[in-house]
């Protein structure tokens, strides 16, 4: 099928976009020191080096045969680099640095796939096969990389200092009023998701769209900030039982875990590890914590995590007064993620949102300071376990 002269438009203004991904992504690369490219700064996720790979397997995987038609000149890399792994979803890896092809084999892969595809790129392809465009294809390219880029931000922001190239272009979050109180929002009905007949983009997950009616409810103005959450601990937060579920409370105590991943204790004084250096903890910043950790502050603030529903209707800007919702961290949610009435998968990444649907992920919406701004769309639907510290994700609390 041929593209229409505007699809052709859109097309190379999405290429543009593409290229620009793959700058950001080489940028992070850049920050990590040859000799610990095969490092694995969190447990739950492959060592650095798969990254590298991937991100270039994922975008000829996609294109190479379904695009352009074009056979495959490394099965093996392909088979290799295909796909990454759910956090804390099935044990932690236990493969080994000498497991993983040569830094200069990976580097090469790269050079080659994306010198194949760009080559149909300049030459104009456009169009489709078996139904799915090339404006589709190029979104879903486009958007996973940045996600990754954002992947790679939090896992890089683990790796021990040393084994950095300190740059001094990294967001940080903006802080947070901290004492805004409650905003109440009346009851009103908010859409979810996206309508699949105006094209425009989204993920899976995010169709098809659909209206709910929340009853009336309380929200925090603001992001919970490390000040409120260092009350929490200096409570006995994590001590006392009664406010985690029996799973959560195994984990912590299992993990030894006493405090956010990003914060350290030096004397009597909080500590906050950034990506390049260890700073005073920014009172005013929100705190990022996993959803297992939010659920316990809210349980001992009395109030509880908003459903996705809830989130979304604070959002919609039919009210006013909610502050910072969109790029100052992900927020969680007490929604299980689950499919929308009407779900289909994408015949060519089926797994991408329904290998999820098992009801041990939660719903976080929003975007952190490093989520591209293509993603920073209402529609939008994040989601982790809930024993994932690294993300950058926050919370705020409701009253109902």
């Amino acid at each position: 099928m041929l593209a229409t002269h505007d699809e052709v438009a859109v097309q190379r203004e999405l290429v543009e976009r593409l290229m620009n991904a793959r700058r950001q992504s080489d940028a992070l690369f850049h920050l990590v020191r040859t000799e610990a490219i095969y490092e694995r700064p969190i447990p739950e996720r492959h060592r650095i080096i798969f990254y590298m790979g991937h991100l270039e397997a994922f975008d000829w995987n996609l294109l190479h045969e379904r695009a352009f038609g074009m056979k495959s000149w490394n099965p093996e890399l392909d088979r290799l680099f295909a796909f990454g792994i759910d956090p804390v979803g099935g044990g932690l890896p236990n493969d080994q640095p000498s497991e993983w092809p040569s830094l200069s084999v990976v580097r090469d892969y790269v050079t080659e796939s994306r010198r194949r595809i760009d080559e149909r790129f300049a030459a104009g392809a456009t169009g489709a096969v078996d139904g799915d465009s090339l404006t589709v294809l190029l979104n879903v390219a486009i958007e996973h990389r940045l996600m990754h880029v954002e992947t790679l931000s939090y896992m890089l922001h683990q790796l021990p200092f040393a084994q950095k190239v300190r740059t001094s272009d990294v967001p940080e979050p903006a802080p947070t009023t901290a004492n805004g109180g409650m905003i109440e929002i009346p009851a009103g009905s908010v859409t979810l998701g996206l309508t699949r007949s105006t094209g425009e983009f989204g993920w899976d997950n995010e169709y098809e769209a659909h209206t709910d009616n929340v009853p009336g409810f309380a929200m925090d103005r603001d992001k919970v900030s490390n000040r409120q959450y260092a009350e929490f601990i200096a409570a006995g937060g994590y001590e006392n039982r009664t406010l985690w579920s029996d799973e959560d409370w195994s984990w912590i105590k299992a993990q030894g875990i006493s405090h956010p991943v990003f914060w350290t204790r030096a004397a009597d004084a909080w500590r906050y590890r950034t990506m390049f250096e260890e700073v005073p903890l920014p009172l005013d910043w929100p705190v990022y914590v996993s959803h297992a950790e939010a659920m316990a502050y809210t349980r001992w603030a009395g109030k509880s995590l908003p459903t996705e529903a809830e989130w979304q209707r604070a959002a919609s800007g039919a009210v006013p007064g909610v502050q910072g919702l969109y790029g100052n961290g992900w927020e969680w949610t007490s929604s299980v993620f689950q499919p929308f009435a009407g779900f289909e998968p994408f015949p060519f990444y089926r797994g991408y949102s329904a290998d999820f649907f098992d009801g041990k992920h939660f719903v976080m919406k929003g975007g952190s300071p490093v989520t591209a701004a293509c993603m920073l769309r209402p529609t939008f639907r994040n989601w982790f376990q809930p024993h994932y510290q690294y993300v950058y994700a926050g919370f705020r609390c409701v009253n109902r």
